[in-house]
């Protein structure tokens, strides 16, 4: 049995799930333009119920996928001597997946978790600002440059990525040298970040701080 045709709808349902990644990608920025700019809770919401209509696409056609997939190497181990049903076999076995959805599901998609994330950084960072007047001014500055240092180079940062595991900042370009250097030398990466215990930093745990980057990008224009 050739499946050059499943795998070729496969490569389109991958194509697909690229096109709603970066759909997810433009909703979490535009929120935080929102939440940056005019701060309009109604708009940012809205934006929530697009990232969660993206997640549940996501979803569906990840179970699809693993429908397909587990069709065809269920297939190739019973090699049959007539070609089956590869619709209701695929249907059958995609039916019972959605069958088990929840909307924590949706709550648990990656994407959709860091645009939660985002949020609550870019918020934390806005309200910042507007607390400067309630405090001395020269302290608060300072304190919002110093989470702006790289724990590595100890410069400010330009493309900030955190750390999913212990929620600490650094230089993207330092971190993965750093991350490299530790691997050559077939050692654990520890947290460069003072007080740090997490000792066992990953590439895969990185994520970009788009929150920070904007704010420190706003400090410099002042």
């Amino acid at each position: 049995i050739s499946f050059n045709n499943v795998d070729s709808s496969l490569s389109s349902l991958r194509n697909c799930q690229s096109y709603i990644n970066t759909g997810m990608d433009i909703a979490t920025h535009v929120a935080l333009d929102l939440v940056e700019s005019f701060n309009d809770v109604e708009d940012v919401n809205s934006m929530e119920k697009v990232m969660i209509e993206y997640a549940a696409m996501d979803r569906e056609l990840n179970h699809y996928m693993r429908a397909i997939e587990e069709t065809v190497n269920q297939i190739k181990r019973e090699k049959p001597e007539n070609i089956p049903d590869l619709k209701s076999l695929v249907h059958e076995k995609f039916t019972a997946m959605e069958s088990k959805n929840s909307d924590s599901d949706l709550q648990k998609n990656e994407k959709y978790m860091y645009f939660k994330d985002q949020l609550k950084e870019m918020r934390k960072q806005c309200n910042g600002e507007e607390a400067i007047e309630q405090i001395d001014e020269d302290i608060a500055v300072t304190q919002s440059q110093m989470n702006f240092i790289c724990p590595i180079t100890q410069m400010e940062m330009k493309k900030p990525v955190r750390n999913k595991i212990c929620g600490h900042t650094y230089e993207e370009e330092a971190i993965l040298k750093f991350i490299q250097t530790r691997k050559q030398q077939k050692k654990k990466v520890r947290c460069p970040k003072i007080g740090c215990s997490h000792s066992d930093v990953k590439g895969s745990d990185l994520m970009p701080d788009e929150a920070l980057k904007r704010a420190i990008d706003s400090q410099n224009k002042q």
